[in-house]
Formats: structure tokens, C-alpha cells, sequence
């Protein structure tokens, strides 16, 4: 199998890595991060999730309603 096919069948039904760093100095654990990540393929019959997110298409800066009460005049 190719790396191309294998990356295109990992893609196509998503992959979640998972991993522990830990720095540690004669024996003691100083710090210890748990690491996850997801990788998935984005299309257009499946977009991402923050596409549903109320609001994600409008320009930073635009969350107040115009001064006046915004009804209609």
C-alpha cells in the first residue's frame, strides 16, 4: 500500500493521536503533559464544526446591535 492511500484512508475516516511528555530530572516528575490531537478531512458535504457556530460568518466587531434599539424605522 502506498503512504498516499494510507494517508487518504486515515483522512477519510478521521485519526485520534494521543500522547504523555514528561520532564523529569533524577527520577521526579517536574511536569507531565497529555497530548491529543484529532485529524480528520473537511469537504463540503461534511464542513467543519465551527461552521454551525451562530454567528461564525459575521466580521469580528459586529456582535452589538446598531445604537437606536436596531428595529426597523
Amino acid at each position: 500500500m502506498a503512504l498516499i492511500d494510507l494517508l487518504d484512508r486515515l483522512l477519510t475516516g478521521g485519526a485520534v493521536l494521543t500522547g504523555d511528555l514528561v520532564l523529569s530530572i533524577a527520577d521526579v516528575d517536574l511536569v507531565h503533559i497529555n497530548l491529543r490531537a484529532v485529524i480528520r478531512s473537511i469537504t463540503a458535504h461534511d464542513p467543519a464544526p465551527w461552521a454551525s457556530v451562530p454567528g461564525a460568518d459575521r466580521p469580528p466587531g459586529n456582535d452589538t446591535p446598531p445604537a437606536g434599539g436596531g428595529g426597523p424605522a
